[in-house]
């Protein structure tokens, strides 16, 4: 069953590209944008992630923490991240457990899915964002979420 918005947001603990454990619930107090992408450094996930990159000042400027998830391992993450500069956690679901526990979808029934969960201080996913095909709209999405919470 897939998390939606409302729902409480699933805790997890994660190595990232440096190897060090990353624990959602210890992110409480910030917003977290967790985005699930098919493949490292691949042309739709790294238009993704650097769209995510070129908007990591807006994200911090709004207390959010940047958050990628794919099946590729610590290495595959860690070169990732440094060929494109990436300046936000990438983690390893090598086995999959944390898609299947978001109830990311396959695309095809093949391809792993792109979906990205908004997720507010208190632990809760207030927004998602299902497109394999826009991965540059991911980005714009979780921002215009957490700036339309945070108004008023």
């Amino acid at each position: 069953m897939a998390v939606r918005p409302g729902d409480p947001a699933p805790d997890f603990t994660l190595q990232d590209q440096d190897g060090e454990s990353v624990t959602l619930s210890e992110l409480h107090g910030k917003w977290v944008v967790l985005y699930f992408y098919p493949k490292d450094d691949t042309p739709g996930c790294t238009r993704e992630a650097c769209s995510f990159r070129d908007s990591h000042e807006d994200f911090a400027d709004a207390g959010a923490a940047v958050i990628g998830v794919s099946r590729d391992d610590v290495d595959s993450h860690r070169a990732f991240a440094e060929k494109h500069r990436l300046p936000f956690t990438l983690v390893s679901d090598a086995s999959g457990e944390l898609r299947k526990t978001y109830g990311v979808p396959k695309t095809l029934g093949l391809l792993d899915g792109r979906v990205t969960y908004v997720i507010d201080p208190e632990g809760v996913v207030r927004h998602v964002f299902n497109s394999q095909l826009r991965a540059s709209a991911h980005h714009d999405e979780a921002l215009s979420a957490i700036r339309r919470a945070t108004v008023g």
